[in-house]
């Protein structure tokens, strides 16, 4: 059987560098926002394209892919992706008009739903049971790696160059990990092939149907409130701009921070993980407008934030891989409704922020919170094999 071999951890190391690469590319953008629309000569609105676009097509694929290719070994399909992502990369980076730009965006969002979907669920066929937890925290530290490492060194070396370079630097690196991802990964044909009609019963598990809706409303509610994180700062707890980058870096370490702690205590008890998420955002959010009115508590509660939502990935993955028939097929359910739940709670929090203000955009999201914490709250723990305390 798969989980009695030896663990595979540089396999492991590829996944978790592939996902890194990914975000960073997914992210990137809104570092270089303004010179893309500079060069470009586009607003910044429509520039802005560059990360709705791949968002959306990643929403897409990642249920979608794994039907298409069926029973294509998945070392495979992950190195494809990554092939993908290298021709998006440098696509981009040589565009010569926008509309080309957002074409070559179209092929990063394929990598990215795709590549995502079946990552997310490879972990135990990589590593021993008992070293599961590990190997997932290792996979999903590569999407807080990528906000506190992969962003912000992505956007400096387009300020010291030029965008263009940030970008190709990326295809340089995905093709990289894609040379890695093919000689470190062993053979890993699909259990079960993906079929349209297997994702429609994965939502019919109480399990995965708690933790797709769960998702939906913590990462609705987060950007919601987190795409419009530079003004609160400054709006709310008086943080001057120059030093909103400085503390969006020590956001993402918190993150990094969460997910590690979130590895290590999901794997034991993934329903108290799981319920913890929404209920510490709801009371973070909520409270940030009355209580985040001076910088220090502003830091305190956005470094809180940054820890409780880095746990999202693996908390969910391991109620996931305890209650879904198809784990693969779940997970693709999952990276479908993370990615568009991105940009419908970028597009509610814009239209809050700019309809009425901060505190009712933040106030919104943590009613969100609390309808993902009231979910959990009404689902039994023995669904993820846990008693309730």
């Amino acid at each position: 059987m798969e989980q009695e071999q030896a663990p595979r951890w540089w396999a492991v190391v590829a996944v978790m560098i592939g996902i890194f690469l990914l975000v960073t590319a997914e992210q990137l953008p809104i570092g270089l926002l303004s010179q893309v629309a500079s060069s470009m000569g586009v607003t910044p609105g429509m520039a802005g394209l560059m990360v709705t676009v791949p968002g959306v097509v990643a929403a897409f694929s990642a249920p979608l892919l794994p039907v298409a290719v069926g029973r294509l070994d998945r070392r495979i399909m992950l190195t494809l992706l990554m092939v993908v992502m290298v021709v998006g990369s440098v696509l981009s980076a040589i565009a010569s008009s926008f509309v080309l730009l957002l074409a070559a965006r179209v092929l990063v969002g394929l990598s990215i739903g795709g590549f995502w979907a079946v990552a997310g669920s490879i972990a135990p066929r990589l590593v021993p049971e008992a070293q599961v937890p590990k190997a997932m925290t290792m996979i999903f530290g590569g999407v807080a790696a990528a906000s506190v490492l992969g962003v912000p060194l992505g956007t400096l070396l387009g300020d010291l160059s030029n965008w263009r370079v940030a970008f190709g630097s990326l295809g340089g690196l995905s093709l990289l990990t894609a040379v890695a991802l093919w000689f470190w990964l062993p053979p890993l044909p699909p259990r079960e092939p993906v079929r349209l009609r297997v994702l429609a019963q994965q939502f019919r598990n109480r399990g995965v149907r708690v933790a797709v809706l769960t998702t939906a409303f913590v990462v609705v509610g987060h950007f919601a409130a987190y795409t419009f994180i530079s003004p609160i700062l400054q709006e709310i707890s008086g943080i001057s701009q120059r030093h909103v980058s400085s503390l969006l870096l020590l956001y993402g370490a918190a993150g990094i921070l969460g997910n590690i702690a979130a590895g290590i205590f999901a794997g034991r008890h993934p329903y108290r993980a799981v319920l913890a998420i929404p209920s510490l955002l709801l009371i973070v959010v909520a409270l940030f407008p009355l209580l985040g009115i001076q910088p220090s508590s502003g830091v305190m509660l956005l470094m809180v934030w940054g820890a409780v939502f880095g746990s999202v990935s693996v908390s969910i993955q391991t109620w996931i891989i305890r209650t879904a028939p198809n784990t693969e097929a779940a997970t693709a359910l999952m990276a479908f409704t993370f990615n568009m739940s991105i940009g419908l709670g970028a597009m509610l929090g814009g239209r809050l922020v700019d309809g009425t203000s901060l505190p009712i955009a933040m106030w919104a999201a943590s009613g969100l919170f609390l309808l993902g914490a009231l979910l959990v709250l009404s689902t039994p723990a023995k669904v993820v094999g846990q008693k309730r305390r």
